[in-house]
């Protein structure tokens, strides 16, 4: 439940609900973002931090790929604009209900990323600050591709009644490596996927998420279709099945293909070319 100090406003009403503000968050789907930056643009000083809890790609209107920042300061007309970006193990209904969660806040301005974490820490929300805005935007939307590898690794358990701990432990291995090569080549730090906005985001996601519950789903037997439609009756978001295809592109723009990334390559593969999950992930063990 919100707090009654909490007030809310319409969206004609923004620049009165921005009125004297001392940090600003967006908070939106992906597809959003660009929009919400249009929304704002010219309604945010310069020295009032703006942080981002958005996970996922843009597709801009050249067909580009782009980390959600890039959106934002499309959006905004301000191609320098710092943005704190947000990521890490964070499962909203434990940070709501005060569980012990360590989070990462990066940008490009440490002096904006010391002033939402003044405002924001607490003693059982505990920030690290970061300047690899890169590395963490990388790691946030691709955690949800890979996680489904890692539900996938639990539902054939559930399907056999046979663990099989060496595959999902490879799988994780394998995610944490395709990731840190896509952060290296965008010109992120390897570090930080091996810190809480990599590793520890993609342990969270892989033991209770939205996206390792479909996964579970596929590894059970369900197909794609069978598995998105019964996730949408929950009225559950598979964000790991629109970013696939997006990251895939993102790469190839690198010149990272499916000889450097098998394990996004499968997972393409199984989402949207309906290989058979078992042998994709045979496949993407195989380097």
């Amino acid at each position: 439940m919100l707090p009654p100090s909490v007030k809310c406003f319409a969206s004609a009403d923004l620049e009165q609900a921005l009125y004297g503000a001392d940090l600003v968050i967006v908070s939106v789907a992906s597809g959003g973002v660009f929009d919400t930056g249009r929304l704002l643009k010219g309604a945010i000083p310069a020295d009032v931090p703006l942080l981002m809890t958005s996970k996922g790609f843009h597709e801009a209107s050249d067909g580009r790929i782009e980390l959600l920042p890039e959106a934002l300061r499309s959006g905004l007309g301000e191609a320098t604009r710092p943005i704190v970006s947000v990521g890490g193990p964070c499962k909203a209904n434990e940070v709501a209900a005060g569980r012990m969660t360590a989070t990462v806040f990066a940008s490009t301005s440490p002096e904006h990323v010391a002033r939402a974490k003044e405002l924001l820490a607490t003693p059982t929300y505990v920030i690290e600050a970061s300047n690899d805005e890169v590395g963490l935007e990388v790691g946030a939307p691709l955690k949800n591709v890979y996680a489904i590898a890692l539900g996938l690794a639990e539902g054939l358990e559930a399907r056999d009644g046979a663990p099989h701990h060496n595959l999902k432990a490879a799988l994780f291995a394998r995610a944490v490596r395709e990731m840190s090569l896509i952060s290296s080549h965008l010109g992120g730090s390897p570090e930080t996927v091996y810190g809480l906005a990599g590793v520890g985001d993609l342990e969270v996601t892989g033991l209770s998420g939205r996206n390792k519950v479909f996964g579970m789903r596929l590894g059970t037997g369900e197909s794609v279709p069978e598995a998105t439609e019964a996730m949408h009756h929950l009225g559950l978001t598979v964000e790991g099945i629109a970013a696939a295809p997006l990251a895939v592109r993102l790469t190839e723009r690198l010149g990272l293909g499916a000889s450097q990334l098998p394990l996004l390559s499968a997972l393409d593969a199984l989402l949207h070319r309906e290989a058979p999950a078992e042998a994709a992930l045979h496949g993407a063990l195989e380097i």
